[in-house]
Parts: structure tokens; C-alpha cells; sequence
């Protein structure tokens, strides 16, 4: 962790106020995923992709992804609107090749 600069620090078992930026950042994920409204697990893995490729003040307009693997590129990520159709590959062994080779779905 040093070698990344990341500060390692400890607190006493069952007392939130001594973990203020961890408790901030809790925080930070719950009221993004509150704006997503639905799909709760979905909601929450996209809050946290986009709160590690957003840009941090705290680590002067770097992006945090970018500082833990230094050496990984950036993707591009094309973001879907929860309730779009999506395509869902079909790995069924027993399937002749008339069938269909996915299922549409609701992302």
C-alpha cells in the first residue's frame, strides 16, 4: 500500500466516527446509488466504477484507478440506461444451430 500512497490506518471494532473517510466515502456510494433508484446491485457497482475513473480533488484531479494500477489503460466504458434491452449470450450445449443464441432482456 505504501508504494501506492495509501496510508494505512486502523480503528477500535464498532465506532464509525473514527473512520471518517471511510464512513464519507459509505456515504458517497449510498446517496449515488439512491439516485439510481432501482436495481440496487447494479445501481451500486456502477456508482463505484464511476467513482474510481472520475477525477479526485484529493488526489489533485487524478483519477484513483489510474493511480492504483499505473501501468493499466483506461477503457472506454459505454454506460447503458437501467430498463434498456440487452442481448444475453445463450451457452447451452443442447442447442441445434436454429435456435436462437441469445435472450433478450431488460439491463
Amino acid at each position: 500500500m505504501k508504494s501506492h500512497g495509501i496510508l494505512h490506518q486502523t480503528s477500535c471494532a464498532c465506532t464509525p466516527q473514527q473512520n471518517g473517510v471511510v464512513e464519507r466515502k459509505n456515504r458517497h456510494l449510498v446517496e449515488t446509488t439512491r439516485t439510481l433508484q432501482r436495481f440496487w446491485g447494479d445501481a451500486i457497482l456502477s456508482a463505484c466504477y464511476l467513482i474510481n475513473y472520475m477525477p479526485s480533488l484529493i488526489l489533485k484531479n487524478k483519477i484513483p484507478h489510474s493511480i492504483l494500477f499505473p501501468h493499466e489503460p483506461l477503457r472506454p466504458f459505454l454506460l447503458k440506461f437501467f430498463g434498456s434491452s440487452c442481448f444475453v449470450h445463450n451457452f447451452c450445449s443442447d442447442l441445434d444451430k436454429l435456435f436462437a443464441q441469445s435472450h433478450k432482456c431488460v439491463f
